[in-house]
């Protein structure tokens, strides 16, 4: 019995144990380069990374769904959203335009050689970490409508 207790006790810690976000640089839409870890590094406020790309119709939902409650959370929640786009040299010409006839209010960064992608071990958009401090602290596949309010309250209790 001790064994099993000790045994859930180190898989409980492993699970709880966060990765820290990687030292990487992406392209913003106007071509400037940003550090995600120190560009991104205000201590306790709140970093959301949604992976999207132009071709993911759940992506476009999702930022679309959010970006309509963003002014509201961002007054009750020191946050701030990235839009990361793992579009390819093949659709990548699409995301500014895309951006600005959508008038999305977050930071859009372009992840075109899938560098921060392939580092985080994401598998298809829409993907979305949490960032505190420095560390992942929550990770979310897929999209589901509808669960806004239900994202931000997990925020909140970060």
């Amino acid at each position: 019995m001790k064994k099993l207790a000790l045994l859930f006790l180190f898989i409980s810690t492993a699970v709880a144990a966060q990765k820290e976000l990687p030292n990487l640089n992406l392209k913003s839409l106007d071509n400037s380069s940003v550090n995600i870890k120190s560009d991104f590094s205000e201590k306790d406020k709140v970093y959301v990374y949604i992976f999207w790309a132009t071709w993911c119709a759940p992506c476009l939902q999702e930022l679309d769904a959010i970006n309509d409650l963003y002014t509201d959370w961002k007054t009750d929640l020191n946050m701030e959203i990235i839009a990361v786009s793992i579009d390819d040299a093949r659709t990548g010409k699409r995301v500014k335009p895309l951006v600005n006839g959508r008038s999305w209010d977050y930071t859009v960064l372009l992840d075109s050689n899938q560098d921060l992608k392939r580092t985080l071990s994401i598998a298809n958009p829409p993907y979305t970490i949490v960032v505190k401090n420095g560390k992942i602290v929550f990770e979310q596949a897929g999209h589901a409508p509808g669960a806004e309010s239900q994202f931000f309250d997990r925020l909140k209790s970060l």
